[in-house]
């Protein structure tokens, strides 16, 4: 039973490393030890196995002043892949399949069907907030039960609604049509009055999306 408990402990810290290094970007091991309330030796064995298993890797930050530069650890594309894009094969098939019976048209028409319903399902839940920040916390919640692992910041006299994993990023990368979509839903359920940019992109090498979200002058 001791045993058992343990390894459930090992994995679980392991997973908290990978979900810490997807959702904050590249770490240090000190800043992870500080993160998960353990120390710099535990958080180092944890980093060495997880690295010997290929799920992150070590990467040189230069530093400010003199000095050696920084290691801090970020995931490999195995890393990444222990958070699934959604049926990625499946969709993957489906397209190619729509592409080659109606042609590029025929996709369009599909995603233009997507964002038709999900314009709707995005105005129908902000349209009884009161705020800027009510509707854009909408958003996060929608967002973050369809895999996004959504958050919100503040910037400046707006949001910024960032999403750490796309459970939709091979079908993205086939058709970016997905992506023209959902900035566009965003800009219908936020209203006239907000501007809203993608101000980072992880289909242009980005390690997320991220957009911006301030209100019209």
């Amino acid at each position: 039973m001791t045993t058992r408990a343990n390894d459930d402990t090992q994995a679980s810290t392991a997973d908290r490393i990978l979900f810490m290094l997807k959702t904050r970007g590249p770490l240090k091991t000190t800043e992870l030890a500080t993160l998960l309330e353990v120390t710099f030796e535990a958080t180092r064995q944890h980093i060495q196995k997880l690295q010997a298993s290929g799920l992150i890797t070590g990467i040189c930050a230069p530093t400010s002043g003199a000095g050696r530069p920084s290691l801090r650890w970020a995931l490999t594309d195995t890393g990444h892949g222990k958070f699934p894009d959604a049926h990625s094969v499946l969709t993957l098939h489906l397209i190619e399949s729509i592409e080659g019976v109606f042609g590029t048209e025929g996709v369009e028409k599909i995603i233009a069907s997507m964002e038709t319903t999900n314009r709707r399902e995005y105005l129908q839940a902000c349209e009884k907030a009161s705020s800027l920040e009510e509707k854009v916390r909408i958003l996060v919640g929608i967002r973050e039960r369809a895999g996004y692992m959504a958050q919100m910041e503040a910037a400046g006299d707006g949001w910024l609604l960032i999403e750490n994993h796309c459970p939709i990023c091979a079908a993205a990368r086939k058709c970016q049509g997905f992506c023209r979509s959902e900035l566009q839903i965003f800009r219908a359920a936020l209203g006239d009055s907000v501007v809203v940019e993608r101000c980072e992109y992880l289909i242009s090498g980005d390690r997320r999306c991220v957009y911006s979200i301030q209100p019209r002058m």
